[in-house]
């Protein structure tokens, strides 16, 4: 296989990201030698950020291309759009809100020669005050999710999140049951083949759906922390919270619920349904649906681990 690094176009969802998308566009020319094709997919901004931003790529020499979607579509359904757009085997998604560490994208490209299977790749991301955040995670079952759900926001070391979120692995290259969407490299000619993203979740679980489905037709999802990226979450869903908390409940039991199909499962389902809308109520009343999220690890111990990776998986397998 070429050593050569691949082509990559940058598909960007914008929902007035403001100050944001400069930072994104500004860092991403540091985080690799190659120009990178970016395309801005935006759900119905209103602050101007996109327009300027292609004002800005005119003076600078970026190639930007601007597609308006004409309504706010949720992410996966306007990054199915950009994914669409672009003319490249790999396409990196991701949030305006993303600052990219130098050589962050570069490190991340060179990794898919190391996984020849991989239709998935993301970075390391990390948090406004420097912890990791788990965005490598197994996929939810019945158990892990029940016990997370449950227990995460009193005791987010119990041993069902630590299981979900993998928190008692080294951060080292490896595969994963699924990497967060808001920076993740995907190969066109993968993802083609199972529609991208499932656009019936508006927001929540898109990533971690297209990643289970990937992984159903044998391609590896690969977490390389060596990457850095830096991640100042939330910025559009604080403005509509009480909408984004019950659409994460509504797409978890979308998820969890297409795991136990039929009728043999429809009391777990019903069961699962009840106990996510509860969630739903409590996290709306506490503010709490995201709290817990972090690992408290430093980003120098990070990099000297992730540097020295050594996968105990075949990475061709």
């Amino acid at each position: 296989m070429s050593s050569e690094a691949p082509e990559i176009t940058a598909v960007v969802v914008t929902y007035s990201p403001g100050e944001h998308l400069d930072a994104f566009i500004t860092t991403l020319r540091d985080a690799t030698t190659r120009q990178t094709p970016i395309i801005l997919v935006d759900n119905g901004s209103q602050d101007g950020s996109p327009e300027a931003a292609v004002a800005a790529a005119e003076i600078n020499g970026t190639k930007l291309t601007l597609i308006r979607s004409g309504s706010n579509l949720g992410f996966g359904r306007a990054a199915n759009l950009g994914i669409a757009a672009a003319t490249t085997e790999w396409v990196l998604v991701a949030n305006p809100d993303i600052r990219w560490r130098s050589g962050a994208l570069d490190e991340l490209s060179a990794a898919i020669a190391r996984w020849p299977k991989a239709a998935a790749l993301g970075p390391a991301i990390l948090t406004d005050d420097g912890g990791l955040y788990p965005s490598a995670r197994a996929l939810p079952t019945l158990g892990n999710g029940i016990g997370h759900a449950a227990l995460g926001w009193i005791w987010p070391r119990n041993r069902w999140t630590r299981a979900y979120r993998r928190d008692d692995e080294e951060p080292i290259e490896r595969t994963t049951g699924w990497l967060s969407g808001a920076c993740l490299l995907l190969r066109r000619s993968a993802i083609g083949g199972s529609d991208g993203f499932d656009p019936a979740y508006f927001m929540y679980f898109e990533d971690v759906d297209l990643c289970k489905r990937l992984a159903d037709r044998g391609w590896q999802i690969v977490y390389v922390p060596s990457a850095m990226v830096e991640h100042a979450q939330g910025h559009a869903a604080s403005r509509e919270p009480r909408r984004m908390m019950a659409e994460h409940h509504r797409s978890a039991y979308r998820f969890l619920a297409g795991q136990y199909p039929g009728a043999r499962w429809f009391a777990v389902r019903l069961a699962m349904r009840a106990g996510l809308r509860a969630r739903a109520v409590l996290s709306v009343a506490l503010g709490r649906v995201s709290e817990g999220a972090a690992i408290q690890q430093s980003v120098t111990d990070l990099a000297t681990e992730s540097t020295e990776w050594s996968s105990k998986e075949s990475r061709n397998e």
